[in-house]
């Protein structure tokens, strides 16, 4: 297994000393001298280890002559330093082109003195043309130290192949060298996916992303009047199916034949601003098991309705129904009806509850859709994401093992895409992203995938290497954390280290008392818990949303694809596994180890263990009886010195995935086989019936434990209800015993 491959300190969180902030060169201007190292302090990129780029901006040429055979000039650039070469798109027929397009070249890999930039007539048959060139010596390169403006490009004559002479032709040039810190940066071609071209170049570049806006749609469908099926000797059975986009929902059946149909039943859905799609409803006829009649259909913008921002009511409207039939070919008959069927709806737009797309165990956010509702931020995030080390090969590339990784991090609505170090297994990224953060009870998840769209025999989807999970309420305010962390996944196979993860990361407290004050009140919405959704509206919920915010990412360019954002959004965390509910089960159990271990040691006091313990907590007790008022603050006192004493053991690092309390090195081979299995199974039909008999074994024990648990419950009722008498009577004879000590006291 996996879990054998690696000693278990692999598994573990690890201390980093890189050495972060800015480190410039001395001067930096022409003819600086070279790099050296002085510092200078700087409050962006404090949070990565700087990384310094030759940046080459091609902006536009202007008079290139045209081939002398063909009379036209199909021109493009190509950038030259030591072995690494780009090149700009190629215009065709045209002597002004303007490519306006930066080169960046890694400080680390230049191994030349001088970069070149040629000018080349692009051929279909024969070899290009050379048009002309302009040479810079590295040493005369002038350094850009931010927040300096852009560098201004300068117009430079065209030197022929032996730079001895002028030609015809200017180019437009900017030259300069900066970090990752530089505005085109971004948006650069990079000389780390050099091998990278076509269509390619656009998914290697890092990007921000914005996840849209989500609504829950409330549709409270109440009645419908006048609805007549094609069969008019016979009421209708009726029922409303509502679809907004592809959710589809339907109500009930109403109970009785009638062409005045009650229902009184809400629909939810999930909509996404701007709003695109439309409230569809049809009333529809059951005529059969498997067949369904339209009597009336009505389409609606989502725009018409009330944004609800509390729990008050909304006022209904009626609608009238376009009846079946008269469509775009038959409109003008229906101004010959007489009366119209209509329908009664309460519709509106949620704007006080919180659009679940990600599991709450991991939440990352936690406002309402309706930004009036938004309180200030607490604090901000910035996490530095440096590096990965010792990444698995995830594919084959001319028969060897490579890996083309990238880095995607979500944290409330907005997401970050690193760009793609190509043909590594260390790859340094050294990026650095902020967030505000409005509530520390939230996470930050942070996944490292196998870029599989960069040309070639692409895959149909981008490869897992790993997941790290950050919860802001376990880090310290304005300390840096820098630590790796390993990136396990568990396969089939078992549990696997598929590298590490190396972040930078700080939480920056903006207001302590917003902070106290939020950990005393819940952390969804109070429109969650005044009018909450059952558990099947919630799944159904959740996973639409996810499906949005998937489809809106996905359109994005460069996309981010469906299978990233479901994986760091847990698609799959609902479904059935056993070494979940083990886990689960045992995270129980350590949360009342401490009620069992004071019981053990009551029993301890009772049977007089330790006589001088027994006896201290018998005149407590007495003190404590004579005098009721010092139950509470004794209780205090207590948890306090508690908490006092575990301060020496903190923990110091921030948590990671725990493989032991996961369950995920002792996972039996055939629970894990279960837990991989599709939905529905594809498994054979031995292997579904003993699964089946192991949950059943399962249920039974949950069974018996929720049996004895509410038994005890019911006991303890008893003693108020009367059911028991005699325990209810000494239950009140000690309530009466109490009452006078307290007058005693008094």
């Amino acid at each position: 297994m996996g879990s054998q491959a690696a000693p278990k300190e692999d598994y573990k969180l690890k201390d980093t000393k890189p050495q972060l902030g800015e480190r410039w060169p001395h001067g930096g201007l022409r003819g600086g001298g070279g790099w050296i190292s002085s510092e200078r302090a700087t409050s962006t990129y404090d949070l990565v280890e700087q990384m310094f780029y030759l940046y080459v901006r091609v902006v536009k040429a202007k008079n290139l002559p045209t081939n002398p055979v063909t009379g036209n000039c199909d021109p493009y650039v190509e950038v030259k330093l030591g072995n690494y070469k780009g090149k700009t798109k190629h215009f065709e027929k045209k002597t002004n082109p303007e490519w306006n397009q930066v080169f960046a070249f890694s400080k680390e890999k230049i191994q030349s003195s001088v970069v070149e930039v040629y000018v080349r007539d692009r051929e279909m048959v024969s070899r290009d043309d050379y048009i002309g060139k302009v040479v810079f010596d590295m040493n005369e390169v002038p350094t850009r130290v931010p927040p300096d403006s852009p560098l201004a490009p300068q117009w430079y004559r065209l030197e022929d192949r032996h730079s001895d002479a002028k030609v015809r032709g200017e180019v437009m040039l900017a030259v300069w060298m900066g970090t990752q810190a530089d505005e085109a940066f971004p948006e650069a071609w990079h000389s780390d996916a050099a091998s990278v071209h076509g269509e390619g170049v656009y998914n290697i570049r890092s990007k921000v992303y914005v996840s849209p806006k989500l609504w829950y749609l409330r549709v409270n469908v109440i009645e419908a009047q006048d609805v007549e099926p094609r069969d008019r000797s016979q009421p209708p059975q009726a029922f409303v199916k509502a679809q907004v986009g592809n959710q589809v929902l339907k109500t009930k059946l109403c109970q009785t034949k009638t062409t005045n149909p009650m229902w009184n039943e809400d629909l939810l859905f999930v909509a996404a601003e701007p709003f695109e799609e439309h409230l569809v409803l049809t009333v529809e006829n059951k005529i059969g098991a498997a067949k369904d009649e339209e009597m009336g259909k009505i389409t609606l913008s989502l725009n018409i309705f009330e944004r609800r921002l509390d729990h008050r009511p909304v006022h209904s409207r009626w609608f009238n129904l376009e009846r079946f039939g008269f469509g775009v070919l038959e409109g003008d008959k229906r101004h010959e009806l007489k009366f119209s069927s209509r329908i009664h709806l309460r519709v509106c737009l949620e704007g006080a509850y919180h659009v679940l797309d990600e599991s709450t165990m991991y939440i990352s956010d936690v406002r309402p859709t309706a930004r009036q509702l938004w309180k200030q931020p607490i604090g901000i995030l910035e996490v530095g994401i440096l590096s990965a080390q010792g990444l698995l090969p995830m594919k084959t590339k001319d028969g060897r093992g490579t890996t083309d990784a990238y880095c995607v991090a979500k944290y409330g609505q907005k997401w970050v895409r690193t760009r793609t170090i190509t043909e590594s297994f260390n790859p340094k990224w050294n990026e650095q992203y902020t967030w505000e953060v409005y509530d520390p009870c939230t996470v930050i998840t942070l996944g490292v995938f196998d870029n599989c769209h960069l040309g070639g025999n692409d895959k149909p989807a981008d490869s897992r290497i790993g997941k790290v999970r950050i919860r802001l309420s376990t880090l310290e305010m304005d300390r840096i954390y820098t630590n790796s962390y390993p990136l396990l996944v568990l396969q089939p196979s078992g549990l696997k280290k598929m590298g590490e993860l190396q972040l930078a990361v700080r939480f920056t407290c903006l207001s302590l008392a917003n902070i106290i004050y939020l950990y005393g009140h819940p952390l969804l919405p109070k429109m969650h818990y005044l009018h909450p959704f059952t558990v099947n509206q919630l799944d159904s919920l959740r996973y639409q949303a996810m499906t949005i915010v998937a489809v809106s990412l996905g359109r994005a360019d460069p996309p981010l694809r469906k299978e990233v954002v479901e994986y760091m959004l847990d698609v799959d965390s609902h479904m059935w596994s056993m070494r979940r509910s083990k886990a689960n089960f045992f995270r129980i159990v350590s949360l009342f180890s401490g009620v069992i271990s004071m019981s053990k040691w009551l029993g301890e006091v009772c049977h007089w263990k330790n006589p001088v313990t027994t006896i201290l907590v018998h005149v407590l007790f007495f003190i404590l009886i004579c005098y009721p008022e010092l139950i509470l603050p004794t209780i205090f006192l207590y948890m306090f010195l508690i908490g006092i004493w575990n301060f020496r053991f903190r923990p110091r690092h921030p948590p990671h995935m725990d493989t032991k309390l996961s369950w995920a090195e002792a996972v039996h081979p055939d629970e894990l086989d279960e837990e991989f299995d599709t939905f529905p199974t594809s498994k054979l039909q031995d292997v579904v019936r003993m699964r089946y008999d192991r949950l059943r074994s399962v249920a039974g024990r949950i069974q018996t434990v929720v049996g004895d648990i509410a038994t005890q419950g019911e006991r303890f009722q008893a003693l108020l209800s009367w059911r028991d008498p005699r325990a209810t009577n000494d239950c009140s004879a000690c309530r009466h015993i109490l009452a006078a000590s307290s007058k005693i006291s008094e």
